[in-house]
């Protein structure tokens, strides 16, 4: 069943006395209930465009974003959102920050700081409810941030290269620990990447999308078995050959665009 579906969406931004930009161009695409898709193309191809307009964060300026068979005309309450600069509040402690998307939706009390919790702990950062961001490292922010996303009573989840600004090290530990949750919570999932491991690391089906104007060149299945152990995906003989094909399309794009 469709839980996602985009329609014709064209996406222009105006600028006054210059020409319009597009960002995306008669979009097509639709997303199963529980799938995990990474969307991947080259910089400035309107993949986070996709995304927002999916979150009702931006209005297409063509077509139509359809969540749950419902036209998203405005923020949308069944997305929950994880950014890349993790977007903390610095005056908040962990708790505070995981309850804050509860406490605007008018949960009680005692309810939202049971399911913080619960979420904390998923994210493993038991212990650490009192601490303020600027205690944690990064990789513990983007936690943070990921806890207050799934706290939310929201189906779809929207990440927007959540693991961009992490160091390697933290980032591969990062993906190993959303790859273990999404496990547990099976909700579905688009997240943006510029990283071709991490959309076959993490994806079902990796989207890939044209430089600017973005539009859909083609949605690749990914078949490694879930649940995904990455040193196993890593060591197979597919993953290099689906890696090697997606540089030969994002290479084959780039000449394109710059010629």
């Amino acid at each position: 069943m469709s839980i996602i579906e985009l329609s014709g969406v064209t996406q222009r931004y105006e600028t006054p006395g210059k020409a319009s930009t597009t960002a995306l161009a008669d979009v097509n695409l639709s997303i199963e209930e529980g799938e995990f898709i990474t969307l991947l193309g080259p910089s400035g191809c309107g993949k986070t465009t996709l995304m927002r307009a999916v979150g009702g964060l931006v209005t297409p300026t063509e077509g139509l974003v359809r969540v749950n068979d419902r036209q998203v005309n405005g923020p949308n309450l069944d997305c929950a959102i994880v950014f890349q600069s993790f977007a903390l509040m610095p005056w908040a402690t962990v708790l505070d920050n995981v309850t804050f998307g509860l406490e605007m939706r008018r949960v009680g009390k005692a309810e939202r700081i049971e399911k913080a919790l619960d979420a904390i702990r998923l994210v493993g950062l038991e212990g650490f409810e009192d601490k303020y961001p600027k205690q944690l490292s990064g990789g513990m922010q983007q936690r943070v941030g990921l806890a207050r996303a799934l706290v939310v009573p929201a189906p779809i989840l929207l990440m927007d290269e959540p693991f961009g600004a992490l160091d390697q090290q933290t980032r591969r530990y990062m993906q190993e620990e959303l790859l273990r949750i999404w496990q547990a919570d099976r909700r579905t999932v688009i997240f943006v990447t510029h990283d071709m491991e991490e959309a076959l690391l993490l994806g079902d089906k990796v989207v890939l999308m044209s430089a600017r104007p973005g539009r859909i060149e083609e949605v690749i299945d990914v078949k490694f078995a879930r649940p995904r152990n990455p040193e196993e995906v890593e060591r197979a003989p597919e993953f290099a050959e689906m890696k090697e094909y997606l540089w030969q399309r994002l290479r084959d794009m780039h000449e394109v665009h710059a010629a």
